[in-house]
């Protein structure tokens, strides 16, 4: 009778060729000498754990391909901090992993060892220059989740035509997006001889960040005709940014992503309910209905 393999070994044989391609795409990808040299290096020994694994399974593996993919966009376009960090997010179970296989196979200590060697080299290269700029993202997508939440809310109170809702929200937001720019300018200005930050570039993230959250909260009001529905899709949206944002960061800088989630969540939901308010009073007192 044949001796059946753990499938938990194919798996991490699996996973080794396939961060093997990962990090050799990367190290292609990588415009810094020193970062490019320690991505080929690490690939190098990726694969070199993929024959150890190789060696005990008997096995010949292909890499996921699907994930070669989709860590490589990560990395284009959320940065190479951001997709290293969560393909790396899995090493604290491969190591227990890992020093349980060694006492079978003494060659998968060596494994281990390299992992976690990986793992302080990779801090040099995981302070992702867009992460600098994170002040600056948070300036323009706090402001326009806050500001504009509950201006639609307001507005959906006190109009009737979605149209109209849009429209104005669509104004107030370019307008919104082009102030909070500059003003994205001028603080940077301040932070400018303490961080590596552009003023300019500052002020790019700042504004794009308001503009695509401003793009995003109005579009159900050009989808939807009745505004109880296009509301509450659009707050819906104001969530999934918030958790969207949140959990970028909770990977890219390891912070917590439920408290971050639920400080902005309620900051937003608060603001729109104090709108919903001032919407529900001037239509009813003032009789504003449009």
């Amino acid at each position: 009778m044949e001796n059946t393999v753990d499938p938990i070994f194919l798996s991490q044989q699996k996973a080794e060729i396939t961060e093997h391609h990962v990090y050799a795409k990367l190290a292609v990808m990588s415009n810094d000498a020193k970062n490019k040299t320690l991505l080929q290096d690490i690939a190098e020994d990726e694969l070199r754990h993929y024959h150890i694994w190789k060696s005990i399974t008997g096995t010949e593996l292909k890499p996921a391909k699907r994930k070669i993919f989709w860590y490589v966009l990560l990395a284009r376009l959320f940065g190479l901090s951001f997709a290293l960090k969560l393909m790396e997010s899995g090493e604290v179970h491969a190591q227990v992993f890992y020093e349980k296989a060694s006492k079978y196979h003494p060659e998968v200590s060596k494994i281990a060892r390299d992992e976690e060697i990986h793992e302080k080299e990779l801090i040099g290269i995981l302070n992702d220059k867009r992460l600098s700029y994170v002040g600056a993202i948070v300036l323009g997508l706090n402001d326009a989740l806050v500001e504009l939440t509950g201006t639609l809310v307001g507005l959906s109170f006190a109009f009737s035509d979605n149209l109209v809702i849009g429209v104005t929200g669509f104004i107030m937001g370019i307008a919104a997006a082009l102030s909070m720019a500059s003003s994205g300018y001028l603080a940077s200005q301040e932070e400018d001889e303490k961080e590596d930050i552009h003023p300019v570039t500052a002020a790019i993230y700042t504004g794009v960040a308001y503009l695509v959250t401003v793009l995003l909260l109005i579009f159900p009001y050009f989808v939807f005709s009745r505004t109880k529905i296009a509301m509450a899709v659009m707050l819906f949206m104001t969530l999934l940014i918030i958790a969207t944002y949140n959990y970028y960061i909770s990977v890219a800088k390891e912070v917590n992503f439920k408290k971050r989630f639920m400080t902005m969540a309620l900051i937003s939901i608060g603001v729109a309910a104090i709108s919903f308010g001032i919407g529900y009073l001037a239509k009813t007192w003032l009789g504003v209905s449009i």
